[in-house]
């Protein structure tokens, strides 16, 4: 038998997904990260650690994405238009205003990779920006490995730790397994009565591999987790619709 194509749906208020993000600027990309969705996947399932094997396998399936916009009216007589909300920028200070002889607030401080707390020049209060995706939603459509399909749906429908769509103050406000189908166009036609309902229309595609469009270039198909994280490049292409 062919292998199933999972069709997951990703609904939030705030969605960040980092591709090449640093400690004072977490970017996020206009769609989820190939990385970011095996991680919900491996969180679903509960597995830990760099998953080498898992995620070796996991590397020759490909990974579709479809962005949906909302609609608003345009006024009475117009049509509905598609609204794409501005990327959201989050002003974060870290290390400012602890009471140091308190041992809890303490730890809040920055500290280097040693322990000690951190001293000027590159101690005290550390300013980070970080931005976030408002308002989007993704239907991504993937094949998996047919022994594996089942143990995969039943995870998404009852996961095993939190699900976040990439950071972890991103949840995702609808349910997010929205079943397996024998082809990826079959899921394909699923995923249109699923944003008929909700009235969004489809803003962009991102296919993996070189085609006629956009073509990027991503640091995001995870070789291992866990603590020492490494990734290899992928192409994908971003098509306006």
């Amino acid at each position: 038998m062919a292998d199933p194509w999972l069709l997951m749906w990703l609904e939030a208020p705030l969605q960040s997904w980092g591709a090449d993000s640093r400690f004072g600027r977490r970017d996020s990309l206009d769609f989820p990260t190939r990385s970011g969705v095996l991680g919900l996947i491996c969180c679903a399932l509960g597995r830990g650690g760099e998953q080498r094997e898992w995620l070796e396998q996991m590397a020759s399936y490909p990974q579709n994405v479809i962005a949906y916009v909302r609609t608003r009216s345009a006024g009475e007589g117009k049509s509905e238009r598609a609204i794409r909300e501005p990327l959201l920028r989050d002003f974060h200070m870290i290390g400012a205003g602890y009471n140091l002889s308190d041992p809890w607030q303490k730890l809040l401080e920055p500290h280097m990779a040693n322990g000690k707390r951190r001293t000027s020049p590159g101690g005290g209060a550390k300013m980070t920006y970080r931005y976030y995706l408002q308002d989007m939603a993704y239907a991504i459509i993937m094949p998996l490995p047919e022994e594996e399909a089942e143990t995969i749906a039943e995870a998404l429908q009852n996961p095993c730790w939190d699900l976040y769509l990439g950071r972890k103050n991103c949840v995702p406000t609808d349910f997010i397994y929205r079943g397996l189908f024998p082809s990826g166009e079959e899921a394909e036609t699923a995923v249109q009565g699923i944003a008929r309902e909700k009235q969004r229309i489809a803003d962009f595609r991102v296919l993996q591999g070189e085609h006629d469009g956009e073509v990027l270039t991503l640091n995001d198909i995870p070789v291992r987790f866990g603590t020492h994280k490494q990734y290899r490049d992928r192409q994908v292409t971003m098509i306006p619709l």
